[in-house]
């Protein structure tokens, strides 16, 4: 941690309070010149420092600025996180690390993604409203129940969703994140599998939500479907501890996954049960009902000649 960080750390712990560019020098073991130019450079990021006579620094005020910093406040588990302005795609930035050997639990969190990915190599509209974020794993089973990684994120999407905003938020099977009758956020993990032992090298979970409305509207041909988890612009802290919800939510059921509750939360919020529904499958479309999913992610539909099939992948879209 430069000691620019660890200025800004100390400072978020005490806001509203001053300290001493003395006793920063001592806690952070550096000179008060070297704490002088970190403020410096935080306030050109746009942080709010006052300095008053005989007090210090003091923090009054969390403005423009997102960084690690404002996300780790609210972090209780154990990460490691980088953020990036922008980049072509989260999910790309991690499996390059994963495959440079990065360990489990490296997450990348972007202002903005240029050509953010959704399923069936569908692009993702990613602008500065919304946040997008990938997450290293390195799990210790199969790839078959690689499933139960895009639904611990969905759920813990809607955990996030609840606690941040108090709106209510549902699952669209296997992974779109809805508020109302609006897609709020997208899943995408892609994984490196091991075909000798039928085990993953490595997974990487792909998260993107659309915080708040974006400047210039969503694109004409997602108007229609796309919403936002707030209904007006929130500022850093917000969306820090909305990131950091997130992280923790995800981490919490992906340590405890022998603990199968969240398939149970999983299904509670399901927005597709009961549904008439459209499976596709490439070319192919067939009208079914989609009766339940079990307790290994798979979506039992019944076509119309009522045959019965448990799908393990596909897109499946609700007939209005």
């Amino acid at each position: 941690m430069t000691i620019k960080q660890q200025v800004l750390k100390v400072l978020l712990e005490n806001k509203g309070k001053s300290v001493s560019g003395e006793e920063l020098g001592k806690q952070l073991y550096c000179s008060r010149n070297a704490v002088w130019k970190a403020i410096k450079s935080l306030r050109d990021e746009g942080y709010k420092i006052v300095a008053s006579t005989n007090k210090g620094y003091s923090l009054i005020e969390e403005t423009a600025a997102l960084t690690v910093e404002t996300i780790k406040k609210y972090i209780n588990c154990d990460c490691e996180i980088t953020l990036i302005d922008k980049i072509d795609s989260t999910n790309n930035f991690i499996k390059q690390k994963a495959d440079e050997g990065e360990k489990e639990g490296f997450v990348a969190v972007a202002k903005r993604q240029t050509g953010g990915k959704g399923r069936l190599g569908r692009s993702f509209f990613s602008p500065e409203s919304g946040t997008y974020l990938s997450i290293l794993l390195r799990p210790d089973f199969s790839a078959e129940k690689s499933l139960f990684i895009t639904t611990a994120a969905a759920v813990a999407v809607c955990r996030t969703i609840e606690k941040v905003s108090n709106k209510q938020a549902g699952i669209k099977w296997v992974n779109d994140v809805f508020i109302g009758n609006k897609k709020v956020c997208g899943i995408l993990t892609e994984a490196s599998v091991d075909f000798e032992t039928g085990g993953l090298f490595y997974a990487v979970v792909g998260i993107g939500v659309n915080l708040y409305h974006p400047k210039d509207n969503f694109p004409k041909d997602i108007q229609q479907i796309a919403g936002t988890v707030f209904d007006e612009n929130i500022d850093n802290d917000l969306k820090s501890k909305f990131i950091a919800e997130i992280i923790n939510s995800f981490f919490e059921i992906y340590n405890n996954f022998e603990n199968s509750d969240f398939m149970k939360e999983y299904k509670q919020k399901s927005i597709i049960i009961g549904k008439k529904v459209t499976v596709i499958k490439g070319k192919d479309r067939q009208n079914a009902v989609a009766l339940d999913i079990d307790d290994n992610a798979r979506l039992l539909v019944e076509y119309e000649n009522g045959e019965k099939e448990k799908l393990f992948s596909g897109e499946v879209s609700i007939k209005v």
